[in-house]
């Protein structure tokens, strides 16, 4: 990854590490990555996941809809993670900012016009 500075610096959970951070065992890690509660990427090797994506040692409770939206519209896990931690002018944040700021709403509404 570049260090840009409209993107948010994360540290990345590989399926190991999520199972330690998350308190739940392999098969059921991997199936909140299939079920979209989680969104991983393999783009530096092992699957991973932005830690920015667990809140109180759990999925943000926003992000499975909002994947959901933006893999409707086509997007890739890689792309949906892209969107989620760049700045997003029409919000004014990372759209991964907002969802923790539990502004789910509008950060749904402008994935809804991605597509």
């Amino acid at each position: 990854m570049t260090a840009d500075a409209s993107r948010i610096e994360t540290e990345w959970l590989t399926l190991p590490e999520l199972v330690e951070v998350l308190g739940e065992p392999l098969g059921r890690v991997r199936r909140l990555l299939d079920e979209s509660h989680l969104v991983g990427s393999r783009r530096h090797g092992a699957l991973a996941v932005p830690a920015v994506f667990i809140k109180d040692g759990h999925p943000l409770p926003s992000l499975r809809g909002t994947a959901i939206v933006l893999h409707d519209a086509g997007f890739s896990d890689d792309e949906v993670i892209d969107w989620l931690l760049e700045r997003e002018d029409s919000i004014g944040v990372a759209p991964i900012e907002a969802l923790l700021a539990g502004r789910k709403s509008e950060v749904r509404r402008v994935a809804q016009t991605l597509a």
